[in-house]
This record gives C-alpha cells, sequence and structure tokens, in this order.
C-alpha cells in the first residue's frame, strides 16, 4: 500500500517522463537482455535445485518467510503468500524447463538423424548432399548436448560430491564419451560416430525427466492455505463503546472484540459477553458446534454461530491455536527423509558395472590386439551402451500411467515416493468425523411407548422440528424423509432455550428436546424409554425425547452416523493384513462406539490438535509405515507426518495441500484401491528395471567383445538398435499397467463396491 501510495502522491515530474521517452528504445532492448537473463539464471537455479531438492527446498521455504514476513508484517495471511509459490511454482519450473529443453531439442535432432549415414542405410532413404552438409552432423549434435545435455552434467556434479553415482550420472557418462568421441572421429576419421546415438540420448533422457516433473508437481502450500482460516480484519471494541474495523495484525493482548454471527474468530480469547455455538470442526475435530458462553475459551479460525459474541483477546499472531498448527505442518514437512528413487539406485549399480567393464575391455583388448583405434571403439562402445534409454523411461512412464488410472478411480496422486510406499503399509489411521463418519448428527435409533408406533412418532416429531434449524431438528425431519414419511400441519412453534422445541399438532401441544426438557414438564420416563437413553449414554449417544399432551411417547437415539462404506473398508484392509486405527477429538465414549461397531484394532480419543501428528509417529517409532486418512485442518500435521497422507476429497483445502494422495469421489473405499494399485505400480517399476537393466547385463558384454574369439562382436550400430528395442520393451510393458485390477473383493455380508474404471 505504501509504494502505491508513494507513486500517487509524487507523480512524476515532465522532464523525467521526456527522459524517460527519450530512452525507450534503448531501454526496451535492455529489458529483452535482462528477460533473458533471468530466465538463464531461474533455469540455473531449477537445477541446482533439482541436484538438491532437501536442502534448496528448505531454503526456499526459509527465504520466502523472510520475504513475506517483511511485507507483511506479521498478518496471518500475508505472512504466508509467497509460500505456495515456492513449492507449486517450483515444481512446474522444472516441468516447463524440461518441456521447452525436450522439444527445442528434438527439433534439432531432425537434420543429425536425416543426415546419418546409419541410419539411411537401415531405413533405405537418402538426402541431399550440399557442400558442408557434412557439418550438419557435428554442428548440430554440439548444439543439443549444450542445450539439452548440460543439464545433465550440472545435476551429476553433486552425485560425484556425495560419492554416489546415480541417474545423473550414468547419462552424463555416457553422452560425454558419446560426445568426446564423435566430435575425435570428425578429425580422426573411424569406422563410426555417435552423432545420432547421442542426441536421441539426451532427448529421450529430457522426456522422462518431463514427464517426471508433471507427475509430481504440487498444487500449493499447506501453510498457504491454513493462513488462509485467519480472517483479514477484526472489530475491535473501543473504550467508548464504539467498534473499529483493524487489521488481525493490528490485536493486541487484553483487546476486547466484536464478533458477530457467521463471522470467523480473529484470535485466541476469552468469552466476555454472548452466547452462542462455534464451528470448531476445523480445528478441534468435535463433531458438532461447541457451545460458549462467558468465560468460555474460543479459538482463532474457528466459525461463530447464530449469537454474538464479545471475545477478550488471550494470544495474537504466533502463540495462537492455528499458527502452532501451522508450525507443526512444516516441521513434519521437513522431517520426511529423502527417499532414493528406485531407478537411481540401477544407475549407481550400472556406473560401477560399465566403468569396470571399460577398464577389463581395454586391458584384455590391448593385451590381444595392442592400444589402437580398435581398443578405443571398444571402450566408448561399452560406456555409451551402458546408459540405456529405457532406464530414464523405466520409471517415469509408470508414473505417469499410475496417475491417471489413479485419477480415473477417484484418487488424485500429488507425491510419487507416498504412492510407491503405499505397498507396504502396516497401519492406517482414519480420522472418525466425516471420514469414517457423515459428520452429521442423524438418528441410529427410537423406542416407544406401547401402542405409538414408530413412524408416526418420527412423523410427529418431525412436524414440531419443522421451522426449526438446529442439527438435531434437520436429523429428524431427514431420517422421516428416508422413511418416505408425510408429517401433519403444525403451527405455533416456539423455541425452549436450553430445553427444546414446542409445536401444535392436531390440537395437541407436542414437545421434543433433551432430559432438561423432561424436568421442566415433570414428565415420568416409563422402565423401557430409561433403559434405552441409558444403553444409548453408555454408546455416547444423545436422546431426544417426544412429549405430546404431557406424555412422554418416544425416545430417539442421535449419533454421528457411521458411513455405510467404512464397514467394508475396515474389513478389506483387515484381509490385506493392515492395521486399522482411528483417531478423533470426540470422548473416549464415542470413539469407542464407532471402533467396536466397525472392529477398529486401536483407538486415539480425546486427541488435541497439537498431539494427532504425535499419535502418528507413535505409531511409526514401533517401526510401522503409517498411512493416515482425514479431512480437517487438524489432520493436516498428522497428514503431513505420516508416511502416506491421504485426505478425503470433500475436507478443507488445507487437508488436501497436506496430503500425498486425495479421495476425490469422497470414498473411502478408495484407500484399499490405492494399496492395490500401489502394489501393481511398483510390481510393473520393477519389471522396468529388469527390461531396461537385463539389457546392459546382455549388451555390455557383446560390446566389450566376450564373443570376439568365435566372430561375435556387437557393433555401435547393433548396439543402438538393441537400446531402441529396450525403449519399446519398456514403454509395452508400462502400458499393460492400464490392465490392473482394481475391483473390491465381495465382503461377507457388504454391498459389492463400484467397478473400478480403467484409464482412457
Amino acid at each position: 500500500m505504501d509504494d502505491h501510495k508513494d507513486t500517487n502522491e509524487n507523480p512524476p515530474r515532465e522532464e523525467d517522463q521526456q527522459d524517460d521517452s527519450s530512452h525507450q528504445h534503448g531501454h526496451g532492448e535492455s529489458d529483452e537482455a535482462v528477460v533473458e537473463s533471468d530466465e538463464q539464471r531461474v533455469e540455473q537455479e531449477l537445477l541446482e535445485e533439482e541436484a538438491h531438492p532437501t536442502a534448496e527446498g528448505e531454503a526456499a521455504l526459509h527465504e520466502q518467510h523472510e520475504h513475506a514476513g517483511d511485507e507483511g508484517e506479521g498478518h496471518g495471511h500475508g505472512s504466508h503468500e509467497g509460500h505456495g509459490e515456492g513449492h507449486g511454482g517450483m515444481h512446474e519450473g522444472h516441468e516447463q524447463m524440461f518441456r521447452r529443453r525436450f522439444f527445442v531439442s528434438t527439433l534439432l535432432s531432425i537434420p543429425v538423424l536425416l543426415y546419418s549415414e546409419m541410419l539411411q542405410e537401415w531405413l533405405g532413404f537418402s538426402v541431399p548432399a550440399f557442400p558442408g552438409s557434412e557439418w550438419i552432423n557435428p554442428v548440430f549434435a554440439i548444439i543439443v548436448f549444450a542445450y539439452g545435455g548440460i543439464p545433465f552434467l550440472q545435476m551429476a556434479v553433486p552425485e560425484l560430491k556425495d560419492r554416489s553415482p546415480g541417474m545423473m550420472t550414468l547419462i552424463s557418462m555416457a553422452i560425454t564419451v558419446a560426445f568426446v568421441y564423435s566430435l575425435a572421429s570428425v578429425v580422426f576419421p573411424t569406422q563410426s560416430a555417435f552423432f545420432w546415438e547421442l542426441v536421441t540420448l539426451i532427448d529421450i533422457m529430457l522426456l522422462g525427466h518431463w514427464i517426471e516433473m508433471r507427475s509430481v508437481r504440487r498444487a500449493s502450500s499447506a501453510v498457504d492455505e491454513l493462513a488462509k482460516l485467519m480472517p483479514d480484519t477484526a472489530e475491535r471494541i473501543t473504550d467508548d463503546g464504539d467498534t473499529e474495523d483493524v487489521p488481525v495484525s493490528e490485536l493486541s493482548e487484553g483487546d476486547l472484540v466484536l464478533i458477530r454471527p457467521g463471522a470467523s474468530v480473529p484470535a485466541d480469547g476469552i468469552v466476555e459477553e454472548g452466547d452462542s455455538d462455534v464451528e470448531e470442526a476445523m480445528i478441534t475435530g468435535e463433531s458438532k458446534p461447541v457451545s460458549k458462553e462467558p468465560g468460555d475459551e474460543v479459538i482463532g479460525g474457528t466459525i461463530n454461530g447464530d449469537g454474538s459474541l464479545r471475545v477478550r483477546v488471550g494470544a495474537t499472531g504466533e502463540e495462537t491455536t492455528l499458527a502452532g498448527i501451522m508450525r507443526l505442518v512444516e516441521e513434519a514437512q521437513q522431517s520426511k527423509s529423502k527417499t532414493q528413487v528406485l531407478a537411481d539406485r540401477a544407475a549407481g549399480w550400472l556406473f560401477y558395472v560399465a566403468l569396470a567393464a571399460a577398464v577389463v575391455t581395454a586391458i584384455a583388448w590391448t593385451i590381444a590386439v595392442s592400444f589402437n583405434a580398435t581398443v578405443i571403439e571398444r571402450v566408448v562402445t561399452v560406456l555409451v551402451i551402458a546408459c540405456p534409454h529405457a532406464l530414464g523411461l523405466a520409471i517415469p512412464l509408470v508414473v505417469a500411467i499410475n496417475t491417471s488410472l489413479a485419477a480415473r478411480n477417484g484418487m488424485l496422486v500429488r507425491d510419487r515416493i507416498a504412492m510407491e510406499d503405499a505397498r507396504n503399509l502396516d497401519a492406517i489411521i482414519f480420522d472418525k468425523t466425516g471420514t469414517l463418519t457423515e459428520g452429521e448428527h442423524g438418528v441410529v435409533d427410537m423406542a416407544t411407548v406401547n401402542g405409538v408406533d414408530e413412524d408416526d412418532a418420527l412423523a410427529l416429531a418431525a412436524a414440531v422440528e419443522s421451522d426449526s434449524e438446529h442439527m438435531i431438528a434437520r436429523a429428524i425431519r431427514e431420517a422421516a424423509n428416508e422413511r418416505n414419511l408425510t408429517s401433519p400441519d403444525a403451527s405455533g412453534f416456539e423455541a425452549i432455550k436450553g430445553r427444546g422445541v414446542c409445536a401444535n399438532v392436531n390440537g395437541d401441544e407436542v414437545y421434543v428436546g433433551g432430559p432438561n426438557l423432561l424436568t421442566q414438564l415433570d414428565s415420568e420416563v416409563p422402565d423401557h424409554l430409561q433403559r434405552f437413553a441409558d444403553e444409548a449414554g453408555q454408546n455416547a449417544q444423545t436422546v431426544v425425547y417426544l412429549v405430546r399432551g404431557g406424555e412422554l411417547i418416544a425416545a430417539f437415539a442421535m449419533a454421528d452416523v457411521i458411513r455405510e462404506e467404512s464397514y467394508a473398508v475396515v474389513d478389506a484392509l483387515h484381509d490385506l493384513d493392515i492395521e486399522v486405527a482411528m483417531l478423533t477429538g470426540d470422548s473416549q465414549d464415542v470413539a469407542d462406539a464407532v471402533a467396536d461397531e466397525l472392529g477398529i484394532d486401536t483407538v486415539f480419543a480425546e486427541v488435541l490438535p497439537g498431539d494427532k501428528d504425535k499419535k502418528v509417529q507413535e505409531l511409526q517409532d514401533e517401526g510401522k509405515l503409517v498411512g493416515m486418512v482425514g479431512d480437517g485442518v487438524n489432520d493436516a500435521p498428522a497428514l503431513t507426518r505420516a508416511d502416506v497422507g491421504i485426505a478425503i476429497g470433500s475436507g478443507t483445502d488445507v487437508a488436501v495441500q497436506s496430503a500425498d494422495v486425495i479421495l476425490v469421489q469422497n470414498n473411502p473405499m478408495d484407500v484399499v484401491r490405492l494399496v492395490k494399485l500401489s502394489k501393481a505400480s511398483y510390481r510393473k517399476m520393477q519389471e522396468n528395471i529388469v527390461w531396461a537393466a537385463g539389457y546392459n547385463v546382455f549388451a555390455i558384454p557383446l560390446a566389450a567383445g566376450v564373443l570376439a574369439p568365435i566372430g561375435i562382436l556387437l557393433s555401435p550400430a547393433v548396439g543402438a538398435l538393441l537400446m531402441s528395442l529396450s525403449t519399446v520393451i519398456v514403454a509395452i510393458n508400462a502400458q499393460l499397467l492400464r490392465r490392473v485390477d482394481l475391483s473390491l473383493p465381495d465382503l461377507p455380508g457388504r454391498t459389492p463396491s463400484t467397478e473400478a474404471q480403467p484409464t482412457d
């Protein structure tokens, strides 16, 4: 704002405008140079981050927070504005960089392929020659190497410094040897050059990296979504009783703020005046609004209900509960260890195998025929063949198909490492509210006195509750609608604060309410209804009574309704030998009742927001690979801490942004599909690695000349052909992943699940 103000108050002088105009052309050229320089700098930074993903990611995170802190002045939203760009933009930058380099390099490779004598001979075509056409291959190959190949050399440097050669080292070795040998063949003519093999190898590796970056790119930051929960302004009450709108960042401990109905609570504090129900599910996990009255605590970021509250601020900024959750999310993100990709491990072994084979080849051929051009050609052939195109595509192709197949079956994969880890999960923790349950109260049981039909009692209760918007009223009306009941007309609706509601139905005064209503009406409870209420209480269910004409005629048990799919998902995970746990902020009685109903193995109840990720850590400390399924803001640290975080798609944005996999169809049964797809995908990755590395096991000895004594010697041309064949096989094998059966087994007593959807 200050920058805009300065600009408006101090317009440029006329002579400054003239000076700017006179230099406009020169500045335009300078700007173009600056833009080009900036693009190169950004690409260099991306390459460095690719080489050091963990360290650079943390540095970017730290830089974003420092920068935002300078501009945001502590404001909850502004202080995290740049974070999403730091992570989501980073992966998008990688994707765009490799995409651009792939297309440019492929275009520049076309002349090399057309003027390759070997390809002309194989494919039976020719292109016109002209003076200087013999320089097409070396010139364009040099350009492709400099533009598309140099990035791999830059990314190989950290691997060599860490003494852990991987894919980048293997690629760099192959393209460097091919490049140097091919240039030498121009000056010192040999039997063959590797120009076309060089450019196609670079193109394939760029394609593999592009596919890889596209499949792992993340949308934005979980911390950014958390910050959005806080309102921008608050209504502070002045000493004379008036209100003033102030930025949340200007609130101080001890300030008195007015929170209107439906508004967000701007900071943690204590209610001084007013009564209201506050929606705290996004913070505490409680499945119903929490009643607030003077003396009760409220949490910043929660949503006020229908009442008006005056709250004395007790904590602001970094001291609030929401800020603490944000710190937990960041810590959990940074605590994840770096997992080495399967292809990198294979590439590391191939690197050492290739070097050993090259040394043995050089020694053996020097002894056999003395040192000459043939020896050099054998060694170069071994080193170039050591890096098959297939290895660069073995994993990215499977990841891309895996991502597509998952999306068609209700799963959005945001982290490929987590998808791979899902196959080995030992335990899966489910949040209760909104995941295993509907997150809304419903009628789960009812009882009536003799002579009163259940349907009649439910229809009568629905009539009395027809004008109420309370969650219990909605549950009763929904239960009546599910039974297709027609409610009689009601009149004279009246809400009895803290007790229930009353209306006139068919000339009778009918009441619906809790135990406090019975005390007011002095109604006697029949023995069988008392037993019903006691049993409901043991199951942590709320009991609502129906009184007609002063006589208690029915009782309804209310509870957070268990989702039908939850029964099946627990049974299916048990069939896969996976432990099922439940995590909730609700009471122990409520949690135990749900766990007993579903057959859940482990229960974590009455868990505070700051302790949810600790429960995940407890299972991890037992040596278990843990998955977490949730939907609320309070689940975000646990989702991030878990080895595999799975968010219900209907949940809050922050839960989705914190997770590795999102169930976009909101079906917990997709957790089972996730495990099955993970197993199938990893198996396909292993098969592709075998095909790619198996080519080396076969080709490297032949290139070295093991069978030369019997007249079998692998030429560079045949080696290149085998390299291409290996790539085709890997691509076809990856496509077979689309045939994986993700349908779920029929479970006894349960409705069969919907059939899995194949990819296009």
